[in-house]
């Protein structure tokens, strides 16, 4: 089975018009010449991402947000809906960042409403899990995917319209990153959580990604790898250079 790579940029609560207009304009120059399939999302703050749609319009490169609501319209202050991050020409949206999860007390059946309602109106949902260093010091990182995975992801939507995001809390930022070996090794046993819960062939069309301390560096050793099927950047993805690179090391 062959999955388009997908490379996605999440820039956080970083970038005004300014420094999105260089990282965007050089990104895309860069990327001109760049003969690659993959697929190549840049997740901005709500703030951006009309300045960064109309940017990009005739681009190759995609606009993502970082978090929706889980309704369509109603009365919940400084939340955007799914129909309103379309409206933009937004075509992604990030959703169970560990960041989210942790910091707003998001819970796996809170993310399960965001990826249906935010792939009923027509977005790509890109959702994210992952495993504390305590957990994963206490042998329970398996448990906590299947858990996260079980419960996050919707059994009633297009999951043609859904990428999984494996994010160990405890290498985001920190340039700690799991072996080689422990990758791929998480990696195949979510493609068989997700045949598990869905089917096998939902498994093998459902892309995959590594995200955690993703960098121009050791990207290519990871993307190399038979069940990832591409890489969700943090840091990286606001240096041109280094996102590039990685980008260039996707199949």
């Amino acid at each position: 089975m062959t999955r388009i790579q997908m490379v996605a940029g999440n820039w956080k609560m970083r970038g005004i018009k300014e420094t999105a207009h260089k990282r965007l304009t050089q990104l895309q120059g860069k990327m001109q010449g760049l003969q690659k399939n993959t697929e190549v999302v840049v997740c901005t703050p709500f703030t951006l991402i009309d300045y960064a749609c109309t940017l990009m319009v005739d681009s190759n490169i995609k606009v993502g947000a970082q978090d929706c609501h889980y309704e369509i319209r109603g009365a919940h202050t400084g939340d955007i809906s799914p129909s309103m991050l379309k409206d933009l020409g937004c075509l992604h949206v990030i959703l169970g960042h560990s960041e989210r999860r942790a910091s707003y007390n998001e819970t796996s059946d809170v993310v399960s409403k965001k990826v249906a309602l935010a792939v009923e109106k027509g977005l790509t949902a890109i959702v994210c899990i992952g495993e504390t260093e305590k957990e994963k010091d206490a042998g329970k990182t398996l448990d906590v995917l299947k858990d996260q995975i079980t419960n996050s992801l919707p059994k009633n939507v297009d999951t043609n319209k859904i990428v999984v995001a494996y994010e160990p809390i405890w290498a985001i930022g920190t340039g700690r990153v799991p072996t080689i070996e422990d990758i791929q090794n998480i990696h195949a046993q979510l493609r068989k959580f997700v045949a598990d819960n869905f089917s096998q062939d939902v498994a093998d069309k459902m892309r995959l990604l590594y995200g955690g301390s993703v960098n121009a560096k050791n990207s290519a050793e990871i993307l190399a790898l038979k069940d990832v099927d591409g890489a969700l950047v943090g840091g990286a993805s606001l240096e041109v250079d280094d996102f590039f690179t990685i980008i260039s090391n996707a199949k």
